[in-house]
């Protein structure tokens, strides 16, 4: 064998390999990249939830307030006409 072919088949065989262990660490960083999303996610859903929850609560204490000033109103017009009566 030539020298220049023996060369040749030791770089592509060294770049070979390293290729093959970069493709494998490739896969576990994408792997870890992939749990940490979904992490992400579950927390963001988390977040989501809690948004939803608020601003139920805060429509329901929105609706209350407008319940009271209906029946202080109502209260109030009743009084009026009690006092035009006198």
């Amino acid at each position: 064998m030539d020298t220049t072919q023996l060369l040749l088949i030791i770089i592509l065989s060294i770049s070979c390999i390293l290729l093959t262990i970069i493709g494998i660490q490739l896969i576990f960083v994408l792997k870890d990249l992939r749990q940490t999303i979904k992490r992400i996610n579950k927390i963001v859903d988390g977040f989501e939830s809690l948004g939803v929850g608020l601003d139920h609560g805060l429509g329901e204490v929105v609706g209350f307030f407008n319940g009271f000033k209906t029946v202080a109103k109502a209260l109030e017009i009743v009084h009026h006409k009690r006092n035009e009566k006198r």
